[in-house]
């Protein structure tokens, strides 16, 4: 009875700090920045979809310096990095009114260089024609990088979690014949399969690609993957897998095959990533999240019952927190409420965490939300 009690407070507390505007810590990732909620838009509409052209402009004009950012991570040489911060700090103060994530300056060290996701609130009314979707297994994401004989992989917050040889290029000592060849990664590692999932790719044998787009970065890494033998097997020089994810177009066509597919992994959910984007670390607009059980309510699609768009028990409560916070913010903007005037100049979103695990009262829940993905 007291543990119901604690429960139905609990939800009571989350429901208000959904209607309030407080941004929730993800229940994987205490150390990530946590988004704020913008003021809800229609479909297709603000908010959300300004932030992708403002981004997808600002990275056409900006040129960040990728090369010496790939040899710094796979070197773990950070020599003058504090004194080139030092320089351009009055240079970053005249831009404190840009986003966060549109990619001033890199990040330092091994922390924050993934680039995540927000929930897909703003549908986008060209998401058939300039977007994919990648199916993202239950895991923990991952920084990998080979270099000079060893490969390591780090958390988001930049932990070291493991060093092993691989056959990455530059992952063991017998391919490592050059400082130049390296490899880095980013990977959803699933450790009931033993298995990198390889989401993305920052640089391949020395060569950065953070400043393609997404359609180049997933054809490169498929075709690199495929000329590395013995990658996707386990052996005593490789003792992961890892293991390339496959994208897919995002037409409701493709959709409905995608969720009727049976993968060879647990799904987790679903990445949409616009095919523009280069690889900018940080949270961003131009890659969505949803789960699959999502699609039919956010995208509007009528999808097959299957087993990934079953709603899990927990489905309902999450989806009535998203709509009321929805709900709350359009009335809010409506009625120029200032929390409403803030969060639309933050233009960041709450709802920014990959998974919501089952009800904390439930043992099996809280086994679950500590093997959902991380993001």
């Amino acid at each position: 009875m007291a543990r119901g009690r604690r429960a139905g407070v609990a939800m009571e507390e989350l429901s208000a700090a959904l209607a309030a505007g407080v941004g929730l810590a993800a229940p994987n990732s205490p150390a990530a920045p946590h988004p704020r909620l913008a003021a809800y838009k229609a479909r297709g509409g603000p908010g959300q979809a300004e932030r992708r052209q403002r981004l997808l402009r600002l990275q056409r004009e900006r040129r960040l310096d990728y090369v010496n950012h790939a040899r710094r991570l796979a070197e773990d040489d950070w020599a003058g990095v504090e004194s080139e911060g030092e320089e351009k700090e009055g240079e970053d103060a005249e831009e404190e009114e840009m986003d966060v994530d549109a990619g001033k300056k890199l990040p330092k060290r091994y922390a924050n260089q993934l680039m995540l996701s927000e929930w897909l609130v703003d549908v986008p009314l060209d998401l058939e024609q300039e977007w994919v979707v990648v199916v993202c297994p239950v895991g923990k994401r991952a920084l990998v990088v080979a270099s000079r004989g060893t490969t390591a992989a780090y958390t988001k917050s930049g932990f070291c979690v493991n060093r092993f040889p691989s056959l990455l290029p530059g992952g063991n000592r017998h391919n490592s014949t050059s400082e130049k060849v390296y490899c880095i990664l980013d990977c959803i590692y699933n450790e009931a399969k033993q298995t990198y999932y390889i989401l993305d790719v920052m640089c391949w044998r020395g060569h950065p690609v953070y400043d393609c787009q997404t359609d180049f970065r997933f054809f490169w890494l498929s075709s690199k993957i495929q000329e590395e033998e013995g990658l996707g097997e386990k052996s005593r020089i490789n003792p992961f897998k890892f293991v390339g994810l496959q994208n897919f177009p995002c037409s409701s066509d493709s959709l409905c095959k995608v969720l009727a597919t049976d993968f060879p992994f647990e799904v987790d959910g679903l990445l949409f990533y616009h095919k523009q984007t280069h690889y900018t670390p940080g949270s961003t607009p131009l890659v969505g999240w949803l789960r699959p059980y999502m699609v039919p309510e956010i995208l509007g699609l009528a999808v097959p019952a299957t087993v990934l768009t079953a709603k899990p028990d927990y489905a309902g409560r999450q989806l009535q927190q998203i709509i009321e916070s929805k709900k709350s913010k359009k009335l809010a903007a409506e009625k120029g409420h200032p929390s409403s005037a803030v969060a639309a100049r933050n233009g960041h979103y709450e709802l920014e965490h990959l998974s919501t695990p089952q009800p904390a009262n439930s043992l099996e829940g809280q086994e679950e939300a500590v093997s959902q993905m991380e993001n």
